[in-house]
């Protein structure tokens, strides 16, 4: 039973993925505004919601939701699509700036991704937030995948939902490798970038270069030259997996200007 009304300031979208349980869905995750503690929303069919429904990073949105059954990790909730409302957004212009933002989400830094990981053997922590330092960003060709499967995905579940092209897999995975800013003996950590943002870049972007070289070094300008940019005060969010627990991913960067 959904009966347990949450307001949440969304901060982190994952791409989307299709899954032969819930068709296409999309991990969401951000801050519960009422108990200051992080959640993750999923299964969210995000492109079947309605527009009034579908939600941007930084809404603040309302709604019912369930302690997931099948997932143990502690900031897991199953939701009820239909009673989603968007309450509020924290933007970036005029004299709100990065202050609401910030408000909240510096409330919630831990010291480490280290310090992340030593929290996920104690108590299974599966979100977070921290600086990282000597950041490098790259990116490899992403494993092959079976597109029949993909499909077979979608053409289970879409039969009685509205009509959508298949999303397809990113071919490349885009990556950061870094160390802790606050832990000088950090061995270094290198985690896959999962956030829609990037894969929705490369499929919007690529009609508008000559070549897939080209491609790539816009998406390493946004990526890297411009959000680490030394002129912003640089953090990740980071979670992990529900069948690998101890496999976290980069799933958003949170970049305001330095002051």
């Amino acid at each position: 039973m959904f009966d347990e009304i949450k307001r949440v300031l969304i901060t982190i979208k994952a791409y989307p993925n299709p899954s032969k349980k819930y068709g296409e869905t999309v991990c969401v995750a951000g801050v519960d505004i009422d108990t200051h503690k992080w959640i993750r929303l999923y299964p969210i069919p995000f492109r079947d919601l309605d527009e009034n429904k579908k939600f941007k990073k930084y809404n603040i949105i309302e709604v019912k939701v369930e302690k997931s059954k099948d997932d143990h990790r502690p900031e897991s909730f199953k939701i009820d699509t239909d009673s989603i409302k968007i309450l509020n957004h924290f933007d970036t212009v005029k004299d709100k700036k990065w202050n609401q933002r910030k408000e909240i989400v510096f409330s919630h830094i831990d010291k480490s991704m280290c310090e992340i990981l030593k929290e996920n053997e104690s108590n299974k922590k599966s979100l977070g937030i921290f600086k990282p330092a000597n950041i490098e960003f790259f990116w490899e060709k992403a494993a092959e995948k079976d597109e029949s499967d993909r499909e077979a995905c979608y053409a289970q579940h879409d039969l009685f939902k509205k009509e959508k092209n298949v999303i397809e897999n990113i071919p490349f995975d885009f990556r950061y490798k870094f160390k802790c800013s606050e832990k000088p003996d950090c061995p270094g950590h290198d985690y896959l970038i999962i956030d829609w943002e990037i894969g929705q870049s490369y499929r919007s972007w690529r009609n508008n270069y000559s070549s897939q070289e080209l491609l790539l070094e816009k998406i390493k300008e946004r990526w890297y030259t411009r959000i680490c940019s030394d002129k912003n005060d640089i953090y990740f969010f980071v979670g992990n997996m529900k069948r690998f627990p101890n496999n976290f991913m980069i799933l958003g960067t949170f970049y305001p200007p330095k002051i």
